[in-house]
């Protein structure tokens, strides 16, 4: 099992899930701050799918975001999620089904079962923490 610091550096992509366009939500500030540091941030939200959130093209679904990256021959390194923890598991699901590296449960965010699903599956699960402030808790390591 990795530490939140080799998941961290080692990512690329992150498909942010349930992304909102107002800018004082948690989910807007964690990926604007995300996408200044580097990483490709994946708009994951049906209520704006097709619109554009932070100069990125929203998806409806995990499934259309990976379908995306595939194109390239790229997948989704991080599933950051911004939902209820009662939500959660049918995120794990799709998180395992376009094989994603990490579910990440954001600050405030735990869900045992979705966590069990996607670590049986080979996923690596992060809960109940924010990647912005573990980003800047590594500062100049990440």
């Amino acid at each position: 099992m990795r530490t939140i610091e080799q998941i961290l550096k080692s990512a690329k992509t992150v498909a942010v899930v349930g992304l909102s366009d107002k800018p004082e939500r948690a989910s807007h500030e964690v990926a604007a701050y995300l996408q200044s540091h580097g990483y490709e941030i994946l708009p994951v939200n049906p209520a704006y799918a097709g619109q554009q959130i932070l100069g990125r093209t929203v998806y409806a679904s995990l499934r259309d975001a990976a379908d995306a990256l595939a194109k390239d021959g790229r997948r989704i390194d991080v599933v950051d999620v911004f939902r209820k923890s009662e939500d959660v598991p049918p995120v794990a699901k799709d998180a395992i089904a376009v094989r994603a590296g990490t579910l990440w449960m954001q600050l405030g965010i735990e869900n045992q079962a979705a966590a069990d699903l996607a670590r049986a599956a080979g996923l690596e699960v992060v809960m109940n923490h924010c990647m912005l402030v573990e980003h800047r808790m590594l500062g100049e390591r990440a």
